[in-house]
């Protein structure tokens, strides 16, 4: 009769790796399902000011990215579904202007009042440009407010967010976290909605989500600021 080997029991920081891995896989596909859910929802509602996310242009020209965006802000604009435009994006290396100032010049050939439009010029990143433009709209409102002899705690800043469907889940907790209400309003005529790369942008989305809450934490308990001009 043949004596079956003992069985050697796995170390147990072998069994705890094992766990952990299945527990962050799980997490990151349920954070690619909620992205993808997240991509179909949009607003109908009105607000504050639009917040139109960054994208490439190229000397003060906007890629067919950018200009899907800036197409979808103006038109929100122009059925009043906000007074303000909060445009953000710094320079790549290399760029003679920021990705802000090059939708500024677009919008503005397209009608919109300079003085309408707000330039969030430094961030590049999507973390970098959502605080840029919640200290922008924190700003703004302190100073139409004015001194007031009753302090009373103002409502938060309600923003329409304006990008491409894949980065919307993420915008929209970023927003909550630096005190904005945000409304979901993602373009639909982005070139990368169009083809196939959609799905290499929501996995990257899933990798950029967790990373950019950590980030949060992190800055939160050492007590410092993100960096703007910090690389995407």
């Amino acid at each position: 009769m043949v004596r079956q080997a003992p069985k050697i029991p796995r170390p147990r920081f072998v069994r705890f790796a094992t766990r952990a891995l299945i527990v962050l896989g799980a997490g990151w596909f349920v954070a690619l399902l909620c992205i993808a859910g997240w991509s179909r929802r949009s607003s109908a509602g009105t607000a504050d000011a639009i917040v139109v996310l960054g994208a490439a242009q190229y000397g003060g020209r906007p890629s067919p990215v950018l200009k899907s965006r800036l197409d979808h802000a103006f038109s929100l604009y122009s059925t009043k579904r906000a007074p303000q435009v909060v445009l953000t994006g710094g320079r790549r290396p290399g760029d003679l202007i920021s990705e802000a100032a090059a939708g500024r010049r677009y919008l503005v050939r397209r009608g919109i009042p300079n003085e309408a439009m707000l330039l969030e010029s430094a961030g590049r990143t999507s973390l970098a440009s959502i605080q840029g433009a919640a200290q922008l709209l924190a700003h703004r409102r302190d100073s139409l407010a004015g001194p007031s002899p009753v302090a009373t705690a103002a409502p938060p800043p309600r923003v329409i967010l304006v990008s491409d469907p894949f980065h919307m889940l993420r915008l929209e907790i970023l927003a909550r976290l630096h005190g904005l209400t945000p409304l979901p309003s993602p373009t639909r005529t982005s070139p990368i909605s169009a083809n196939r790369a959609v799905l290499e942008y929501m996995l990257r989305e899933s990798v950029a989500l967790p990373t950019d809450l950590v980030l949060m934490l992190w800055l939160k308990l050492s007590g410092r600021t993100i960096d703007p001009s910090a690389s995407r």
